[in-house]
């Protein structure tokens, strides 16, 4: 017989296994122990009496059982977030100095953070888009309270968002002349994902040019648009009106990153909130559009 009462950490890591397909990269996101995700797992699954992940060693499915009960338990974790959202609200104020990487200018960040702020009435929250590299020596110098930003490299602090990997994209007609260098449409330095993709072209000795250079997400979709080249970007993220480049073995294959949730201070109650609101909504952030 299945209990009328789930627990939220069970349901908890079997959506994080299942969305990340992977034991490794949920404990990971979640801050545990690849063991206790797993025991978290085989606990729900007797619970509920089904097997609720496919499990090989190359990767991790949801079973026939998993795939119904994935949605509904997104929904009890998000009505439990908003619970203890609305339940603490009266409590939070104060000002959120919050910095978001320009990879999710075209995500539904802009809807979560709309909800939150009108949640809580009595926070003021200050919103910085620039690149991650910018946002994390911000955050270092105490000009930012929070950031979502992808993860430096050797740089163990935050929680992970998600993993994610870049990829080629750009108009749908777009095609690409093999024996012309790559027209590039990237972020100006430090980009970190400039820098991936420049060394990814250079390691395949494919020849590459810079057609465009912006510092925000909206000028380089434009150039995109315009046919002008393509933007290395992540995949879950791909802004409207673009899509994945048939690359036919033009075009390298590029790295993973992941993006974290960076701070704050456990004595900023306001900012915590918001960090955890985040992580909890990192689904809706995924366009419609992402196809990965």
């Amino acid at each position: 017989m299945i209990p009328e009462f789930l627990d939220p950490v069970l349901l908890r890591s079997f959506v994080a296994v299942a969305e990340a397909q992977s034991f490794t990269v949920a404990a990971r996101q979640l801050g545990l122990s690849q063991s206790t995700v797993s025991q978290h797992v085989s606990r729900l699954e007797k619970q509920v009496g089904r097997l609720l992940l496919a499990r090989d060693t190359h990767a991790v499915t949801t079973t026939t059982d998993g795939d119904v009960v994935l949605p509904f338990a997104r929904r009890a974790l998000q009505a439990n977030a908003r619970i203890s959202q609305q339940l603490s609200s009266a409590n939070l104020r104060g000002r959120i100095r919050f910095g978001a990487s320009e990879d999710f200018v075209f995500s539904a960040l802009g809807d979560v953070l709309a909800e939150f702020v009108a949640g809580h009435s009595a926070i003021d929250l200050e919103l910085t888009v620039a690149l991650s590299e910018q946002l994390y020596e911000k955050y270092d110098s105490g000009q930012l309270d929070l950031i979502l930003a992808k993860r430096r490299e050797g740089d163990k602090r935050g929680r992970i968002a998600w993993a994610d990997r870049l990829r080629w994209i750009g108009r749908p007609d777009i095609s690409l002349d093999p024996a012309a260098p790559v027209p590039l449409v990237v972020f100006p330095p430090p980009s970190k994902t400039r820098e991936l993709a420049l060394a990814a072209l250079e390691d395949a000795g494919r020849s590459w040019r810079i057609a465009c250079t912006s510092g925000s997400l909206s000028g380089l979709r434009a150039a995109a648009m315009a046919g002008l080249g393509v933007i290395p970007h992540a995949g879950q993220l791909v802004p409207p009106g673009l899509s994945f480049v048939d690359t036919s073995n033009l075009l390298p294959r590029l790295a993973e990153i992941e993006f974290i949730v960076m701070g704050p201070s456990k004595t900023n109650k306001a900012a915590n909130a918001l960090a955890d609101v985040l992580l909890e909504s990192l689904s809706q952030m995924r366009v419609a559009t992402k196809g990965f």
